[in-house]
């Protein structure tokens, strides 16, 4: 009897202290900000007011190396997998060509990382912009898109975040919306066919996260909150745009330069003091003929960051006066690089971009810059100029293999989880293939080999954890990218090779001493390049990049 008695206190000891540990296990809370440049931020060098973010960055770890998968839908398929973007099914878009890393939505041989939080007692939720799931279009698509008829899906239910991994979602399944009435909005499975007055979907999602975690209890969480802003078009609430309204009459050089002096009194680049890359584009402000509007324009995207920046201090508020804030992760970033698109190549009522209001006002593309950006009844984007700017110091912005499209600003922020490495900025190699890793890292579950019957690709990613902590990880012997032929890989030395689209030859920079990718230095290493390049086929083969689409 008596040994009886020892082993039911035994196992009420085990459970009791099993309790614990998984109360003392971080929540985690992933934001993702959608074509948000490298310096958009003010803790990146940015004039944008940014108080929230940039008090997680000084109380948290900002990284300078950290690499995305130069476009939405594959960086969210790797983020949220830990593999690269092809091995996840997504190694373009939405689409589906037939070829195993490129069926437009998340391979059922990769699993979430909610799938596997849920193994470890985590509940997961999602808030936000999905853009992972195969969304084939419809013979009545234009009417459709403007609300004039409706569906009960968006996609096959089976890709839906609920059917993923996520305990609850609330958010769009495609990618461009309008801020002010979004398509493909769902609770869940369910279609969302009706939205209050004065409804912005930035302001609807930050509530959305705030007001889930008030009400969470004392079970782990993760949540993925995935912002539309500032992905065009340029949408913002009247009251925002106002506080730039003169902020970009001095010119796209101008703002360029300043944000260029701050990243060097912010020391973004350690003591390095020119990195400066040359503009992207020829035109001068001086002689800029629609100065009124590309001013404008610059403002709208500022006041879509600023609005984010906000919900985001409401739903840190909900952390801290729920008791949680201490002991959760944060990690914010962006999707990639600042995007360059324009007006005159957008087609209104194709694919996601409708071209009528749900009351029937017509949607003006300004393609001839006729109407400012702003409200609802305009879609416009930034265009080339504003892009470079966005993304200070670098060349390039979305969709290209320089560190303009594929390098992140990205904050981490855990009082409780780091320890000496507060308000300073991290050099080590990352991707969001990490994330995944990470997180499974510190909720103490495993990676599965198998997933409810089908055979899981190892994992690719590595914890940032011993980042948080001061100390060296065992980082990775490369990075590797491939997007609509663009293809570059970043060895762990800080070499980095970039092939800028087919049948072209392979550039080679040494980010170490030219962190901005400045001088092509292939013609002086060609057996390094030759050497890198055998990496990148390597990686290539492994990774399922062949054989390559057809279109």
């Amino acid at each position: 009897m008596k040994l009886k008695r020892q082993a039911i206190g035994t196992v009420m000891a085990l459970t009791a202290s099993m309790a614990t540990q998984a109360h003392e296990k971080p929540n985690i809370l992933v934001i993702l900000a959608d074509d948000l440049g490298y310096s958009d931020l003010g803790c990146y060098g940015s004039e944008i007011h940014t108080p929230n973010l940039d008090r997680l960055a000084y109380n948290g770890v900002r990284f300078t190396r950290f690499y995305n998968a130069s476009r939405s839908c594959p960086t969210r398929a790797s983020l949220l997998t830990g593999l690269y973007q092809h091995q996840a099914g997504i190694g373009r878009m939405t689409f589906d060509t037939g070829l195993p890393g490129y069926r437009g939505t998340l391979s059922r041989d990769a699993v979430t990382i909610p799938e596997v939080l849920k193994t470890a007692g985590y509940r997961t939720s999602m808030v936000g912009k999905w853009h992972i799931a195969e969304t084939p279009l419809r013979q009545d698509q234009r009417d459709w898109l403007n609300h004039q008829v409706e569906h009960d899906t968006f996609s096959d239910l089976c890709h839906y975040p609920v059917n993923r991994g996520f305990d609850t979602h609330y958010g769009t399944i495609y990618g461009v919306v309008d801020y002010f009435d979004p398509f493909s909005l769902v609770e869940g499975e369910v279609p969302v066919k009706d939205i209050p007055e004065g409804y912005y979907i930035t302001d609807a999602l930050s509530d959305r996260a705030a007001r889930e975690i008030a009400a969470s209890d004392n079970t782990p969480f993760f949540m993925y909150l995935a912002y539309t802003a500032p992905h065009w078009p340029l949408h913002a609430l009247p009251e925002d745009i106002a506080k730039y309204e003169d902020t970009y009459k001095v010119g796209w050089e101008a703002i360029r330069q300043a944000r260029y002096e701050r990243m060097q009194e912010l020391g973004i680049f350690g003591n390095s003091r020119d990195f400066l890359t040359d503009r992207q584009f020829d035109s001068s402000w001086a002689d800029n003929p629609t100065a009124e509007w590309d001013a404008r324009a610059m403002a709208v995207h500022a006041a879509m960051i600023e609005c984010m920046d906000r919900g985001i201090g409401r739903v840190i508020d909900a952390l801290r006066e729920s008791g949680k804030l201490d002991n959760t992760l944060i990690l914010f970033l962006s999707d990639n690089g600042c995007s360059p698109e324009e007006c005159q190549k957008m087609i209104p009522g194709e694919n996601d971009r409708p071209d009528m209001t749900r009351d029937g006002r017509q949607i003006v593309y300004a393609r001839n810059k006729e109407v400012l950006p702003g409200p609802e009844t305009t879609y416009a984007a930034l265009g080339p100029e504003w892009a470079n700017v966005a993304n200070t110091p670098f060349r390039y912005w979305k969709a290209k293999a320089y560190e303009g499209g594929i390098c992140t600003p990205c904050i981490a922020h855990w009082p409780k989880g780091m320890k000496g490495v507060r308000g300073g900025f991290s050099q080590e190699l990352c991707h969001v293939i990490d994330i995944m890793a990470t997180c499974i890292d510190l909720a103490g579950a495993e990676y599965p080999e198998s997933f409810k019957g089908h055979s899981i690709i190892p994992l690719e990613g590595k914890s940032l954890q011993p980042v948080f902590t001061g100390m060296q990880r065992v980082g990775h012997d490369y990075l590797g990218f491939e997007h609509f032929n663009e293809a570059a890989l970043i060895s762990r030395d800080g070499w980095k090779i970039v092939r800028p689209g087919e049948n072209v030859p392979w550039e080679l920079y040494d980010l170490n001493s030219d962190r901005t990718e400045r001088h092509n230095v292939a013609r002086q290493h060609p057996q390094r390049v030759a050497e890198m390049v055998k990496d990148y086929e390597s990686w290539e083969q492994r990774c399922m990049v062949l054989p390559k689409p057809k279109h």
